[in-house]
């Protein structure tokens, strides 16, 4: 049975969390050449990647001093990013009406009946990982018909006059939930109450027993927006990714090797993404998705942090975090520091 973190390696709630100074100038995405860059200042960046950005197509002054203003652009959108999060937040609570507003607090009838009851083995005294790995094979997360009223409910948001963030630089078309006031009432319940049970035996050796903060979003992909999402890895120790709907063909999930493995050594697996299941995997395992050939895809996602792990050590730089206050859950650091080294093994597990 999974072990009950201690408070000292499992901060509350309560505690104050941080980013780390990394996010202001590492894993900037250029889409443009399909490539993450390091930016420091304009000789450190000729230095690092004029020759990558040239092998890409980036072949004239004119495309490289549009590269610069692309990233200056996007270290100020970042710097800024906390502070307009909030306001939109509160411009959003005050001012928009929910299509249906029983959707934004979470409920057992959301949760598919498998679901529930692989949550109730997991708390279980007879709770092993050889157990629930027999149990999670292609099951449902959430009941269809939540994931209709809830991406309703986020289309009436999308054609709303109201201010909207969205998830990331690599995902143009989607929603960030705690804007929405998704956190409180659904996506920590969701985390604490049904994920964590299983995260903890999935995941015990890289946080899954304390994921204490998350980053939570919905990205859509649609023949005339976004139709992939090329290889990357998350700002997280555990994702869980659940496709809503809607109709689409095509558009398989793809999963590698954890991003220390080098290029030229990675393997690759497919994995079909299936309306109203969900995989979990760990946040440092490379993964993407291939393009949709027709329809429209929304998916939710759930980046879940544990401050145990990432406070020894920053997963996006793997240097010791600088930590820079912020509001909210921030990037999930704390002030507290632990004691272990997490060892990390490849895991996917569809849910």
């Amino acid at each position: 049975m999974a072990k009950t973190p201690s408070p000292e390696a499992c901060p509350s709630q309560s505690k104050t969390f941080y980013v780390c100074a990394c996010f202001y100038r590492e894993n900037i995405f250029l889409e443009d050449y399909k490539v993450h860059v390091r930016y420091l200042h304009e000789q450190q960046f000729r230095r690092d990647y004029e020759t990558v950005l040239k092998n890409r197509g980036c072949r004239n002054s004119d495309q490289f001093k549009s590269v610069l203003e692309k990233i200056e652009k996007e270290v100020q959108r970042r710097q800024l990013l906390a502070q307009e999060s909030m306001e939109r937040k509160e411009i959003i609570a005050k001012c928009y009406r929910p299509l249906h507003p029983k959707v934004y607090v979470l409920h057992d009838t959301f949760l598919a009946p498998e679901f529930l009851e692989t949550v109730k083995f997991c708390t279980s005294p007879e709770a092993d990982l050889e157990g629930l790995l027999r149990r999670i094979q292609s099951v449902s997360v959430f009941v269809p018909e939540y994931c209709n009223e809830l991406m309703e409910e986020l289309e009436n948001f999308e054609q709303s006059e109201m201010p909207k963030g969205r998830p990331n630089t690599m995902n143009n078309y989607g929603v960030l939930l705690n804007e929405l006031g998704f956190d409180e009432t659904f996506v920590t319940p969701l985390r604490e109450r049904y994920l964590q049970p299983l995260t903890s035996l999935l995941y015990p050796d890289c946080g899954g027993g304390c994921l204490n903060s998350h980053k939570a979003f919905v990205v859509k992909y649609s023949m005339q927006e976004d139709l992939d999402l090329s290889c990357h890895y998350d700002n997280a120790e555990v994702t869980l990714n659940v496709c809503l709907g809607k109709e689409f063909t095509d558009g398989n999930l793809y999963f590698s090797d954890m991003k220390q493995v080098p290029d030229n050594e990675r393997r690759y697996t497919e994995v079909e993404h299936v309306v109203t299941q969900g995989l979990l995997h760990r946040g440092q395992q490379r993964h993407g998705a291939l393009p949709i050939s027709s329809g429209e895809r929304w998916n939710l996602i759930v980046w879940m942090r544990s401050a145990a792990v990432r406070n020894q050590l920053c997963p996006m730089c793997d240097r010791e975090p600088e930590l820079v206050q912020t509001v909210g859950f921030g990037d999930g650091f704390t002030q507290e520091k632990a004691t272990t080294s997490p060892k990390t093994v490849d895991v996917c597990a569809v849910i």
